[in-house]
């Protein structure tokens, strides 16, 4: 196998991350036909076919996946190599997720402190639901995730992970909420997939208690308006409670804990995730950098 050039490699996750040619080059600052010459030549090298296209799709195949990983690796060691022996402090990209809850409440004033302090660093941030994130995380779309895990189930299991701060879930609503207890409990719920979801309908159903979803989004602001609104109850993190609602004191039955995470999808971390993580463990003064 001929040696691996370190440009047709880049081309090649950029090709894989934008899943087409036309967009990986805008983003590498190429022609189509240069980052076309590119892959061709990487797939002489490695001896396979790393990418299907046609006319109007692109597509890794079986060995483009596996190679994928490997290419990522690559790039990752060798930026990290150039950092270390140089003077410069930490650069790079991170494609990191964050789960809405914290998106939208503790997220801001770390980041102000974030890119003051690392200005070479360049986040990408996708905001979804913890699920939704863990996917993505598993599929090589993210680099990390912030999400939340109940503390008993063991989801994330395929990462390196990494605690930041453990929670209480809690009932909340606004302020003067009453709960008449002659009618079904009125939800106001993420949609599916939702770990939430599940633990406020597994706790209900146990305790055998009647329920109805009132409101559904996928927007925490959505949820926000409808439990302001008066039109129901939601699960939360205790420490995460929107502007202008409050945690309810009701006779419903008690929620599972939550934990909020920090993964990976290996052990190896490049230098720019390694620095992200170890500034959210610092900014919470959890765990540092010990791992799950």
């Amino acid at each position: 196998m001929a040696d691996l050039d370190p440009v047709q490699l880049r081309t090649f996750v950029a090709v894989a991350g934008q899943l087409g040619f036309s967009p990986a080059a805008r983003r590498l600052g190429l022609s189509q036909s240069a980052v076309s010459r590119h892959v061709r030549a990487l797939e002489s090298a490695v001896g396979r076919p790393l990418l299907d296209r046609d006319t109007h799709t692109v597509r890794l195949t079986a060995a483009g996946e596996i190679f994928l990983g490997y290419a990522r690796r690559i790039l990752d060691l060798s930026d990290e190599a150039v950092e270390v022996l140089g003077e410069a402090g930490p650069r790079g990209r991170v494609r990191f997720g964050v789960s809405e809850d914290f998106a939208l409440t503790r997220l801001p004033d770390f980041l102000r402190r974030f890119t003051a302090d690392y200005p070479d660093i360049d986040l990408e941030f996708t905001v979804e639901l913890s699920v939704v994130l863990h996917r993505l995380l598993r599929t090589g779309e993210l680099d990390a995730v912030l999400a939340m895990r109940i503390d008993d189930t063991s989801g994330g299991d395929a990462f390196a992970s990494w605690s930041l701060f453990r929670d209480r879930q809690v009932w909340i609503g606004e302020p003067g909420f009453t709960l008449r207890p002659d009618e079904p409990v009125p939800l106001v719920l993420y949609p599916r997939p939702s770990l939430t979801r599940d633990a406020a309908l597994d706790a209900l159903v146990a305790a055998g208690r009647a329920h109805r979803t009132v409101a559904s989004s996928g927007s925490l602001s959505g949820l926000r308006a409808a439990a302001l609104g008066g039109l129901g109850l939601m699960p939360f993190a205790g420490s995460l409670i929107p502007d202008g609602l409050v945690e309810l004191d009701t006779d419903l039955p008690q929620l599972p804990p939550i934990t909020f995470v920090l993964m990976t999808r290996g052990s190896h971390v490049p230098a720019a995730t390694r620095v992200l993580i170890e500034a959210l463990q610092a900014d919470h003064g959890e765990v540092g950098a010990t791992q799950l």
